[in-house]
Protein backbone atom coordinates (compact mmCIF):
# COMPACT_ATOMS: atom_id res chain seq x y z
CA UNK A 1 0.00 0.00 0.00
CA UNK A 2 2.86 2.36 0.83
CA UNK A 3 4.60 1.39 -2.42
CA UNK A 4 1.40 2.07 -4.43
CA UNK A 5 0.97 5.49 -2.85
CA UNK A 6 4.54 6.42 -3.87
CA UNK A 7 3.84 5.21 -7.41
CA UNK A 8 0.50 7.08 -7.58
CA UNK A 9 1.99 10.32 -6.27
CA UNK A 10 4.86 10.04 -8.76
CA UNK A 11 2.45 9.44 -11.62
CA UNK A 12 0.48 12.59 -10.74
CA UNK A 13 3.67 14.66 -10.54
CA UNK A 14 4.88 13.31 -13.90
CA UNK A 15 1.51 14.06 -15.50
CA UNK A 16 1.78 17.63 -14.23
CA UNK A 17 5.23 17.89 -15.82
CA UNK A 18 3.74 16.80 -19.16
CA UNK A 19 0.85 19.28 -18.83
CA UNK A 20 3.35 22.07 -18.17
CA UNK A 21 5.41 21.10 -21.23
CA UNK A 22 2.30 20.95 -23.43
CA UNK A 23 1.24 24.37 -22.17
CA UNK A 24 4.68 25.65 -23.18
CA UNK A 25 4.34 24.01 -26.62
CA UNK A 26 0.98 25.72 -27.09
CA UNK A 27 2.51 29.13 -26.50
CA UNK A 28 4.85 28.59 -29.46
CA UNK A 29 3.45 30.14 -32.60
CA UNK A 30 3.09 27.97 -35.66
CA UNK A 31 1.76 29.20 -38.99
CA UNK A 32 -1.68 28.11 -37.83
CA UNK A 33 -3.93 30.58 -36.03
CA UNK A 34 -5.00 29.51 -32.55
CA UNK A 35 -6.68 31.38 -29.71
CA UNK A 36 -4.04 29.94 -27.34
CA UNK A 37 -1.58 32.40 -28.94
CA UNK A 38 -3.45 35.41 -27.56
CA UNK A 39 -5.80 34.35 -24.75
CA UNK A 40 -3.21 34.91 -22.02
CA UNK A 41 -1.96 38.33 -23.18
CA UNK A 42 -2.44 40.79 -20.32
CA UNK A 43 -4.30 43.98 -21.22
CA UNK A 44 -4.08 47.25 -19.31
CA UNK A 45 -7.81 47.82 -18.92
CA UNK A 46 -8.89 50.69 -16.64
CA UNK A 47 -5.90 50.11 -14.36
CA UNK A 48 -6.36 46.34 -14.06
CA UNK A 49 -4.45 43.68 -16.05
CA UNK A 50 -6.91 40.95 -17.07
CA UNK A 51 -5.92 38.35 -19.68
CA UNK A 52 -7.39 38.97 -23.13
CA UNK A 53 -9.85 36.05 -22.91
CA UNK A 54 -11.64 37.87 -20.07
CA UNK A 55 -12.15 41.01 -22.18
CA UNK A 56 -13.13 39.63 -25.55
CA UNK A 57 -14.54 36.79 -27.59
CA UNK A 58 -11.76 35.00 -29.44
CA UNK A 59 -12.25 33.01 -32.63
CA UNK A 60 -10.36 31.46 -35.52
CA UNK A 61 -12.69 31.80 -38.51
CA UNK A 62 -9.91 30.81 -40.95
CA UNK A 63 -6.66 28.88 -40.70
CA UNK A 64 -4.52 32.02 -40.59
CA UNK A 65 -6.89 34.47 -38.91
CA UNK A 66 -7.71 35.23 -35.29
CA UNK A 67 -10.59 37.58 -34.51
CA UNK A 68 -10.90 39.37 -31.19
CA UNK A 69 -14.24 40.91 -30.33
CA UNK A 70 -14.02 43.04 -27.17
CA UNK A 71 -17.18 43.02 -25.06
CA UNK A 72 -16.46 46.68 -24.36
CA UNK A 73 -15.68 48.46 -27.66
CA UNK A 74 -13.70 51.11 -25.76
CA UNK A 75 -11.13 48.40 -25.00
CA UNK A 76 -10.07 48.04 -28.66
CA UNK A 77 -7.02 50.32 -28.44
CA UNK A 78 -5.86 48.88 -25.09
CA UNK A 79 -6.08 45.37 -26.57
CA UNK A 80 -4.16 46.44 -29.68
CA UNK A 81 -1.43 48.00 -27.52
CA UNK A 82 -1.13 44.78 -25.50
CA UNK A 83 -0.83 42.69 -28.68
CA UNK A 84 1.86 44.99 -30.07
CA UNK A 85 3.77 44.82 -26.76
CA UNK A 86 3.55 41.00 -26.63
CA UNK A 87 6.17 38.86 -28.37
CA UNK A 88 3.60 37.65 -30.88
CA UNK A 89 5.08 39.73 -33.68
CA UNK A 90 1.76 40.33 -35.46
CA UNK A 91 0.37 43.79 -36.14
CA UNK A 92 -3.37 43.90 -35.41
CA UNK A 93 -5.96 45.56 -37.62
CA UNK A 94 -9.49 46.61 -36.60
CA UNK A 95 -12.74 48.09 -37.88
CA UNK A 96 -13.56 49.81 -34.59
CA UNK A 97 -15.36 46.75 -33.22
CA UNK A 98 -13.37 43.65 -34.14
CA UNK A 99 -9.60 43.22 -34.07
CA UNK A 100 -8.13 40.96 -36.73
CA UNK A 101 -4.78 39.20 -36.54
CA UNK A 102 -3.48 37.69 -39.75
CA UNK A 103 -1.02 34.96 -38.79
CA UNK A 104 1.80 34.96 -41.34
CA UNK A 105 3.33 31.71 -42.51
CA UNK A 106 6.72 30.92 -41.04
CA UNK A 107 10.01 31.12 -42.90
CA UNK A 108 12.07 27.94 -43.12
CA UNK A 109 14.64 29.46 -40.77
CA UNK A 110 12.00 30.42 -38.21
CA UNK A 111 10.53 26.90 -38.36
CA UNK A 112 13.96 25.41 -37.56
CA UNK A 113 14.36 27.84 -34.64
CA UNK A 114 10.94 26.93 -33.25
CA UNK A 115 11.64 23.21 -33.56
CA UNK A 116 14.79 23.78 -31.47
CA UNK A 117 12.75 25.74 -28.92
CA UNK A 118 10.16 23.00 -28.44
CA UNK A 119 12.87 20.32 -28.28
CA UNK A 120 14.44 22.29 -25.42
CA UNK A 121 11.02 22.54 -23.72
CA UNK A 122 10.55 18.79 -24.11
CA UNK A 123 14.00 18.09 -22.67
CA UNK A 124 13.15 20.25 -19.64
CA UNK A 125 9.99 18.17 -19.22
CA UNK A 126 11.98 14.92 -19.45
CA UNK A 127 14.40 16.19 -16.79
CA UNK A 128 11.47 16.95 -14.45
CA UNK A 129 10.05 13.46 -15.07
CA UNK A 130 13.44 11.86 -14.36
CA UNK A 131 13.78 13.92 -11.18
CA UNK A 132 10.41 12.58 -10.01
CA UNK A 133 11.68 9.04 -10.77
CA UNK A 134 14.78 9.67 -8.65
CA UNK A 135 12.72 11.12 -5.78
CA UNK A 136 10.33 8.16 -5.87
CA UNK A 137 13.18 5.64 -5.89
CA UNK A 138 14.84 7.44 -2.97
CA UNK A 139 11.55 7.40 -1.06
CA UNK A 140 11.18 3.65 -1.68
CA UNK A 141 14.78 2.99 -0.52
CA UNK A 142 14.14 4.96 2.68
CA UNK A 143 10.95 3.03 3.37
CA UNK A 144 12.81 -0.24 2.72
CA UNK A 145 15.54 0.74 5.22
CA UNK A 146 12.89 1.70 7.75
CA UNK A 147 11.26 -1.70 7.13
CA UNK A 148 8.03 0.02 6.02
CA UNK A 149 8.13 -1.94 2.75
CA UNK A 150 9.71 -5.33 1.97
CA UNK A 151 12.69 -5.64 -0.36
CA UNK A 152 10.35 -7.36 -2.80
CA UNK A 153 7.88 -4.47 -2.77
CA UNK A 154 10.75 -2.01 -3.03
CA UNK A 155 12.01 -3.79 -6.14
CA UNK A 156 8.48 -3.98 -7.61
CA UNK A 157 7.99 -0.29 -6.87
CA UNK A 158 11.25 0.64 -8.57
CA UNK A 159 10.23 -1.39 -11.63
CA UNK A 160 6.81 0.28 -11.71
CA UNK A 161 8.41 3.71 -11.39
CA UNK A 162 10.70 2.90 -14.34
CA UNK A 163 7.76 1.70 -16.46
CA UNK A 164 5.90 4.86 -15.51
CA UNK A 165 8.91 6.99 -16.44
CA UNK A 166 9.18 5.30 -19.86
CA UNK A 167 5.44 5.73 -20.45
CA UNK A 168 5.47 9.41 -19.46
CA UNK A 169 8.51 10.25 -21.58
CA UNK A 170 6.95 8.43 -24.54
CA UNK A 171 3.76 10.43 -23.94
CA UNK A 172 5.72 13.71 -23.84
CA UNK A 173 7.58 12.75 -27.03
CA UNK A 174 4.26 12.12 -28.79
CA UNK A 175 3.11 15.66 -27.90
CA UNK A 176 6.48 16.95 -29.12
CA UNK A 177 6.17 15.11 -32.44
CA UNK A 178 2.66 16.50 -32.94
CA UNK A 179 3.82 20.07 -32.24
CA UNK A 180 6.86 19.65 -34.47
CA UNK A 181 4.61 18.46 -37.31
CA UNK A 182 2.40 21.53 -36.79
CA UNK A 183 5.42 23.83 -37.04
CA UNK A 184 6.84 22.15 -40.12
CA UNK A 185 3.57 21.77 -42.03
CA UNK A 186 2.11 25.25 -41.76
Amino acid sequence: AIMQSVVRKTEQEMKRAIEAAVKNFNSVRTGRASVSLVEGILVNYHGTMPPLNQLAGLAVPERRLITIQPWDPSAVSAIEKAILKSDLGITPGNDGKVIRLAVPSLTEERRKELVKVIHKMAEEGRVVIRNHRRDANDALKKKEKAKEVSEDDGRKGTEQIQELTNKMIKNLDEFLAKKEKEIIEF
